[in-house]
């Protein structure tokens, strides 16, 4: 079943996702401010670059995540980042935390606020609609937040992983994934995640609650001309 991994963009949009995808051809990419994420199939042709070229337009940046996809040689590289993709152990348990809350809607303004205070990746207006996201208020304000990103068949990704750096070091992160990670398992998922190979911190979190790396990935994105 980890095979899907390979490609958790595609399986996402062809899958739990398809209603926030856009698609021209054999190229598909969220809907705008629910995320830049783009694929295209795995052996891709000059005609399925045309078609992602055509869906996202002319100077758009194609944000392929962890595709090993080489584009057109005039594409440009804006960016390239490796990291690392960790899986949930199988019969790994998981347990809840009380403090964490359910964030909709009305939380929006909020979590842009705390994403963009603490950069935990792309986060946009629409992002939370990829699935759950809880938090943990202190005195009313959100200080802390994790959710789930991509979904392909049998297996849920926790993202957006931040807290306020006044509000670290409480082990709200720690909580939160680990509350995330139960609700994914009781609903038949497997949960799984995406890390900078940088973030020594945030990898060393997720090896400690139990997380394993499957692989080595490098994310990378190109300036269409």
């Amino acid at each position: 079943m980890a095979a899907v991994l390979d490609d958790p963009v595609g399986a996402s949009l062809d899958g739990r996702h398809a209603h926030l995808a856009r698609r021209v051809g054999r190229a598909a990419t969220y809907l705008p401010d629910v995320s830049t994420f783009a694929t295209v199939p795995p052996d891709p042709d000059a005609a399925a670059w045309n078609d992602l070229a055509r869906l996202l337009g002319r100077g758009a940046l194609a944000d392929l995540f962890s595709s090993p996809a080489t584009p057109p040689p005039d594409w440009e590289p804006v960016f390239t980042l490796d990291g690392f993709q960790l899986l949930w152990p199988e019969d790994h348990p998981a347990a809840a935390a009380p403090e964490a809350v359910e964030l909709g809607a009305a939380d929006v303004p909020e979590m842009l606020d705390l994403a963009a205070r603490t950069r935990p990746g792309p986060f946009w207006p629409r992002t939370r609609e990829m699935g759950t996201y809880l938090g943990v208020r202190e005195n009313g304000t959100l200080v802390a937040m994790a959710g789930e990103r991509l979904r392909p068949p049998g297996w849920t990704e926790i993202s957006a992983v931040c807290t306020l750096p006044e509000a670290r070091g409480r082990g709200h992160a720690a909580r939160l994934v680990t509350t995330l990670a139960a609700r994914i398992l009781a609903r038949g998922d497997r949960p799984f995640l995406h890390v900078a190979e940088k973030n020594t911190t945030a990898l060393s979190l997720y090896e400690r609650l139990g997380f394993e790396i499957r692989r080595p990935v490098t994310f990378r994105g190109f300036r269409i001309p």
